[in-house]
C-alpha cells in the first residue's frame, strides 16, 4: 500500500536452517521489485538483512498454486532456492493464502511440489537434476577431466592457486560446482569460493560447494552462493552435493547434510530428489521501501 511517506510493504523475516529471507506477499499487496529495492531490503546494516528476498505472487500457469520468485542479496533474480521454498510454503499457510498441502509453486524453471509435515518440517520435490556442463552453463573446452563412478570431474584452474580444483557440475535449476575437501572448517571458502563463483568458465556465475564426507550417509557442507556469499545453509547446494557424491560413488541415499545453520535431509534415487528441513518465521514488520532505498543511496 502507499501512504504519504511512500510505498509501505508488509514483510515477514524467515529462515531455513539459518539461510535467512525477507518474504513478501505479492498476492494481497503490489510488489514491484527492482535490483535496488532487493539490495536495500537485504542490507544487514541499513535494511532488514537477508541472504535472499522471496516474493509470493499469483501463478501464471494452470498447474501451479502460486508463483515464487527469488532475489539474491546483490539484487539479481535467480532460478531456485531450496531453503526459501520451504519458507515459501510455511508463509503461504501461516498467512492464510491457501490451506492446500501439498502446494505447487511456479519457479523460473518449472513447477515444484512442497509438503508441510506435522513435525514442523517441510519436504520439497526439487525437480530435475542435470549434470551436463552445458546446463549450468560451464565452458569445458581445454580443461582436463576424469571419470569417477558415474560422474565426470573437471579440473578448474583458479587464479593464485597452485593446483586446479576438481569439480562436479550439477544443475538443480540453480548451477552448482561441488568439490570434496578433507575438512570444511579449514576449507578455503572465503578465498576460493568467490573465484569459482565468478570464474569466466561460468558465464552466469555458479554456487561453489565444499563437501566433507563423514560417512556414506552424512556430509558436512559449506556453500559460497552466487550473489549472496557464504550462507549458513544452501538447500539446492545440499541437493547438488548429495547428487554429486552419489554419482561419484562415495555416498548412498538418504544423506544428512550438516550445514553451519542446521541439518537437511536429502533423498535421491537417480530421478526424484527430495529435501526435508525446517522453516521458521522470525518476525513480521512493515517497511517504507522508497525511503529505505533513498537512505541507502545517501550512504554510498
Amino acid at each position: 500500500m502507499r501512504d504519504n511517506a511512500g510505498m509501505i510493504w508488509n514483510f515477514t523475516k524467515m529462515h531455513g536452517a539459518g539461510n535467512d529471507f525477507v518474504v513478501l506477499d505479492g498476492v494481497r499487496q503490489s510488489i514491484e521489485m527492482t535490483p535496488e529495492r532487493a539490495r536495500a531490503l537485504a542490507d544487514r546494516h541499513f535494511g532488514i538483512g537477508a541472504d535472499q528476498i522471496l516474493v509470493v505472487e499469483p501463478a501464471t500457469r494452470d498447474d501451479a498454486d502460486f508463483r515464487y520468485r527469488i532475489y539474491n542479496a546483490d539484487g539479481g533474480e535467480v532460478e531456485h532456492c531450496g531453503n526459501g521454498a520451504r519458507c515459501f510454503v510455511r508463509f503461504v499457510h501461516e498467512q492464510g493464502l491457501s490451506d492446500r498441502n501439498p502446494l505447487r509453486a511456479e519457479i523460473a524453471t518449472g513447477v515444484i511440489l512442497l509438503n508441510e509435515g506435522d513435525d514442523n518440517q517441510v519436504t520439497v520435490d526439487m525437480g530435475s537434476t542435470r549434470f551436463d556442463p552445458a546446463d549450468l552453463p560451464f565452458e569445458t573446452v581445454g580443461l582436463a577431466s576424469r571419470a569417477e563412478g558415474d560422474a565426470i570431474l573437471w579440473a578448474l584452474p583458479i587464479e593464485g592457486e597452485l593446483q586446479p580444483v576438481w569439480l562436479s557440475t550439477v544443475a538443480i535449476s540453480n548451477p552448482h560446482a561441488v568439490q570434496i575437501v578433507d575438512d570444511v572448517d579449514h576449507a578455503p571458502v572465503e578465498r576460493v569460493g568467490p573465484r569459482i563463483e565468478s570464474h569466466p568458465r561460468f558465464p552466469r556465475r555458479v554456487n561453489a560447494g565444499f563437501m566433507q564426507i563423514v560417512d556414506r550417509h552424512h556430509i558436512r557442507l559449506r556453500v559460497y552462493e552466487r550473489g549472496a556469499g557464504e550462507t549458513l545453509a544452501c538447500g539446492t547446494g545440499a541437493c547438488a552435493a548429495v547428487a554429486a557424491g552419489i554419482r561419484r560413488g562415495v555416498l548412498d541415499s538418504p544423506v544428512a547434510v550438516h550445514t553451519r545453520g542446521g541439518t537437511l535431509h536429502i533423498a535421491w534415487d537417480g530421478q526424484a530428489l527430495r529435501m526435508t528441513g525446517p522453516a521458521v518465521s522470525v518476525f513480521p514488520g512493515q517497511i517504507d521501501i522508497d525511503a529505505l532505498v533513498f537512505s541507502l543511496a545517501l550512504t554510498r
